[in-house]
């Protein structure tokens, strides 16, 4: 990786490399752009198999929350962080030492929870730095919230599919069982949605089974079943040149980040195969929605109100895919990038009308 034209090439403000002893610590702080407001960003920990994996995360992680606060109206900008660590492997001193390196940029970014990092160790963070939410959970976390964003978009994305509201008898594969994976099959559930789940955890498809009458599938046969809408809920990078061939869903609709391996292909081979695609920063904006809002004060009314807007804005997106002729991937860019660029102009014209 050509570090510096690849941080150039995705716009980045700043990328800092966090290093330390007593603890050992190594992680990495992506900052892409801060037009609309501080940088707000979930911190990940994981044991990547190598460095230049962590940075790519932390880039398009990073990139995406700059898109997801521009397509959701929230005055945030984006950023992310990764740590370098096996889960076993973390500890509070860890984790202090972490808050220190956010704190050191003094509210320039916004951390949080994500894959590995529980709401404890959120609370662990803050002990040293102000700069961090999901503290108080007052919402009850952001699974709920991030869960409903996504039946929102299904619904967006089968209307523009099938002018139709109706989900009943359609046919859902749900790959990934956490917290927002399984909301997200109570949602479905209660639409008398069929469902077709997997997860490397057994325990958690049995559980699927028991509550909503899934059917369980390996993991391996979820991209090549026979339904209406595939819904990643896991990790990302799963859209690729190897998964697409098997798909038959018309709709992918799911709360992972990252979803695509490389954005242009495999957008360009999902339209080619007449498949809806959910730009994933778009339609599991919920989480974002739900911290910025328990940030500035809860309002439970305000917050939901902006979470269904997620309907309208992937409609939004879907129609302007079809009147452009563009993937649904260049669409929701486009909004994000004019909402972004409209800020600019105007913090332009203040200054100089100063």
């Amino acid at each position: 990786m050509l570090l510096f034209e690849t941080v150039r090439e995705m716009g980045h403000e700043q990328v800092l490399f966090c290093h330390g002893k007593n603890p050992e610590i190594k992680a990495i702080i992506a900052i892409h752009d801060t037009t609309l407001g501080p940088a707000m960003g979930a911190t990940r920990l994981m044991p990547y198999v190598n460095e230049e994996a962590a940075l790519k995360d932390a880039l398009r992680l990073s990139r995406g929350m700059t898109y997801k606060a521009a397509c959701a109206n929230i005055p945030a900008g984006g950023g992310k962080a990764v740590i370098i660590a096996n889960p076993e492997n973390k500890t509070d001193d860890l984790l202090r030492a972490y808050g220190r390196f956010v704190n050191s940029l003094n509210g320039r970014f916004i951390t949080g929870q994500d894959v590995n990092i529980t709401p404890d160790d959120v609370r662990t963070i803050s002990q040293e730095t102000n700069h961090v939410v999901g503290v108080s959970e007052k919402s009850g976390g952001p699974a709920p919230i991030t869960s409903l964003g996504v039946f929102l978009g299904i619904k967006a994305a089968v209307e523009s599919r099938w002018q139709s509201k109706r989900l009943d008898g359609m046919k859902v594969a749900v790959q990934g069982l956490g917290n927002v994976g399984k909301n997200l099959c109570r949602h479905l559930h209660d639409h008398d949605v069929k469902l077709f789940v997997s997860d490397v955890d057994p325990a958690k498809a049995e559980e699927a089974k028991r509550l909503f009458g899934a059917t369980v599938v390996e993991p391996t046969e979820i991209y090549s079943l026979d339904v209406d809408i595939f819904s990643p809920c896991a990790l990302g990078g799963i859209l690729n040149s190897h998964t697409i061939p098997f798909l038959k869903a018309q709709i992918i609709a799911g709360a992972a980040n990252n979803q695509l391996e490389n954005e242009q292909l495999h957008s360009q081979m999902l339209t080619k195969k007449g498949i809806i695609y959910s730009p994933d920063y778009v339609i599991n904006a919920g989480g974002l929605i739900n911290v910025y809002n328990e940030m500035i004060g809860y309002d439970e009314e305000k917050a939901f109100k902006q979470v269904h807007n997620i309907y309208d804005t992937l409609s939004a997106i879907f129609e302007i895919a079809k009147e452009q002729g563009v993937t649904t991937n260049d669409a929701a860019k486009r909004l994000a990038e004019d909402r972004i660029n409209n800020i600019k102009h105007s913090k332009s014209k203040a200054i100089v009308a100063a």
